[in-house]
């Protein structure tokens, strides 16, 4: 994980270093061992290194190319390297070729379809001087972030992160109010563009964006293809199968500088999969065992923690564990991150903040993790495939096997007469059924909302839930025809992007297997009992795991976690009652009975939720103040 940056004058105006020095300043705590800029003409390029692969270590960014005049700077981290030096026919000459360099000459052969080769998790930007073209790409999945800013006629910006934008006094800085509403509406999937900036812009997964001729332009340029179905003669050989295409995503994402490399182990199959597989295949390579970083409790009736002891016995890893108990003797570091979150969405990370924070003191730079697992492997509605299908009894075994797993609250006969009515119910009727439910949804939200009225006028809040509504809609039908809108669904977008905003302060990069596009294409061919069966989430991977994950792990029942825990171990910390600064702060936007003395003094969890929420908020606008302070203090100077 690096930092970049970089603008182009759309006037013609020379660009210069001072353009970049507030950006990449702003950037030095995701690039904190070395930053670089190149200047050339109206357009300029800016680096800020965490060295996250052994070449990384040798290649200088920003790169140009001295035949082409091409300029690259970039986030990246290829897979198919071997693959791309060898159809580039590309010679080492004893030297290293870094990736930033693998990619620049793949644009250079393909132009803008060298994103159709590249394999592995990137951000990056390339200046083709012949054309005066800047192209910016991210990559397929999400796992790098790009913003921009576009003024038309006058300036174009990048960067990693808003912040970065924010450092340069052409770009505004006003807070997108609509973005804010969506946050206390948990609206986050929104959509994949906007950001709490009004004037910043996030480029979305598998697309990309040029600039030329001073005009703008971005399309998608990858989406998932739908593959012929898999047809196998047994579970066993599903199994081998996945196992051999995940090891290949898990070795992929093993390159790192000696001694950086870590990964996260919570009781759960993902995390404890990538850790299974990770620490095998450093074990046959004769490296040292694989650090792991759990948040446990010391509570004896901790199911999370007992899982993750059982999971911390796999061979050739080297456990590191975050105590809930010993939250005060980290606390203090947790609540600066917590006030410096680049978006109030990623207030409550607070336990993964605390294993970040456990691993940077450590000093690790690269954290293997299983958090795309639940989107990767999403099964549809089984009951109603098995019942399309003519399966009864196979139907009814999944409505018992879904109360085994996620416990009494799913109740066998609801879940058979919901999948059931996939089946039975004309679409048609179906659809006059969600809108009479959609209509009381809005009702009952207009009365429980967070959002102060005003505001909720203001940005039109029943046409953002309908608009959040299709975007993640899911048709769970029990068809199974197409499950490419699962494994890429805006959630795991945005889930990524709350990991790589709370890594990032910490000098952290994230690299999730699960999301290689080898897996995913796998998966997508699987038949649908190959992701779920009798109840039992993901089952492929849980036997792709035997002998490798303890049966502790692989048929654990449930998804408990100490994520609440830590955030009640926070709030006891720092939710004050009756603050006059935070009601202040806040009164625009939350409805002003939340923010009451009286609220302050309830204990229940939906008072403390709202009460977590609205804080968050309220640092957030606090840092968001600092920032166009400082803008306004430094224009103050110049003027001066």
């Amino acid at each position: 994980m690096s930092g970049i940056c970089g603008l182009l004058h759309l006037d013609g105006s020379p660009a210069g270093q001072n353009d970049l020095a507030g950006m990449l300043g702003r950037l030095a705590r995701r690039g904190p061992e070395r930053s670089g800029a190149w200047v050339e003409g109206p357009v300029a390029l800016g680096h800020a290194l965490l060295a996250t692969t052994p070449e990384a270590i040798d290649e200088i960014l920003p790169l140009r190319h001295p035949a082409s005049g091409c300029a690259i700077t970039g986030d990246i981290r290829i897979d198919n390297r071997a693959e791309l030096i060898a159809t580039l026919g590309l010679d080492a000459g004893g030297r290293t070729i870094g990736d930033a360099e693998l990619v620049l000459e793949a644009y250079l052969k393909w132009g803008a379809d060298c994103l159709d080769h590249l394999l592995g998790d990137f951000a990056f930007a390339i200046w083709d001087a012949a054309r005066q073209r800047l192209l910016c790409a991210r990559d397929q999945t999400g796992m790098r972030q790009l913003l921009w800013h576009y003024t038309p006629g006058q300036l174009f910006a990048f960067a990693t992160e808003a912040e970065a934008l924010l450092a340069h006094q052409a770009i505004p800085a006003r807070i997108n109010e609509g973005r804010i509403a969506d946050y206390l509406e948990d609206l986050e999937a929104h959509d994949l563009t906007s950001t709490f900036w009004h004037d910043i812009q996030r480029l979305p997964p598998a697309h990309a964006l040029a600039v030329e001729g001073g005009a703008l332009r971005s399309w998608r340029y990858w989406q998932p293809d739908l593959p012929e179905p898999l047809r196998l003669g047994s579970d066993e050989a599903y199994a081998e199968a996945f196992r051999a295409v995940f090891e290949k995503a898990v070795a992929a994402r093993l390159r790192a500088p000696p001694g950086k490399l870590a990964s996260m182990l919570s009781g759960g199959m993902d995390s404890g999969s990538v850790s299974a597989v990770a620490a095998r295949l450093l074990q046959q390579a004769g490296a040292p065992p694989l650090p792991v970083f759990s948040a446990v409790s010391t509570a004896p009736d901790c199911v999370e923690t007992r899982t993750i002891r059982a999971a911390q016995t796999m061979a050739h890893l080297a456990p590191h564990e975050v105590a809930l108990e010993d939250f005060d003797t980290y606390a203090e570091p947790l609540e600066r991150l917590s006030q410096a979150s680049g978006e109030p969405f990623d207030g409550h990370m607070t336990m993964l903040r605390a294993v970040y924070l456990a691993a940077h003191e450590a000093g690790f730079t690269v954290m293997l993790d299983g958090a795309s697992g639940d989107s990767t492997l999403m099964a549809d509605d089984m009951v109603a495939w098995r019942l399309r299908r003519g399966d009864i009894a196979g139907a009814w075994r999944e409505a018992v096997g879904a109360r085994h797993f996620w416990g009494p609250d799913m109740r066998p006969a609801k879940t058979f007469i919901d999948g059931a009515r996939w089946v039975v119910v004309p679409d048609w009727l179906r659809e006059l059924r969600r809108a009479a439910t959609d209509r009381n949804r809005q009702r009952r939200k207009d009365r429980t909302s967070m959002v102060a009225p005003a505001l909720a006028r203001a940005v039109d809040m029943p046409a953002r839930r309908a608009a959040h509504a299709r975007h993640v809609a899911l048709r769970l039908d029990g068809r199974c025809e197409d499950r490419r809108g699962l494994v890429t669904h805006p959630y795991a977008v945005v889930a990524r992007e709350r990991y790589d905003r709370v890594a990032a302060p910490l000098a952290i990069e994230t690299r999730d297997p699960f999301l290689d596009l080898r897996v995913l294409r796998f998966v997508l061919s699987l038949p649908p009992d190959q992701i779920e069966r009798d109840g039992w989430p993901k089952i492929v991977l849980r036997r792709a795991m035997a002998g490798l994950l303890p049966d502790a792990v692989r048929w654990r029942v449930g998804k408990e976690h100490l994520g609440w825990q830590f955030e009640e171990a926070l709030a006891a910390r720092w939710l004050a009652c009756a603050r006059p600064d935070w009601e202040k702060a806040i009164a625009p936007f939350v409805r002003p009975d939340l923010v009451t003395p009286s609220d302050c003094r309830r204990t229940d969890t939906i008072a403390v939720e709202s009460r977590l929420v609205s804080s968050y908020l309220r640092r957030w606008i606090v840092y968001a103040r600092s920032v166009l302070n400082s803008r306004q203090e430094k224009n103050e100077k110049s003027h001066h």
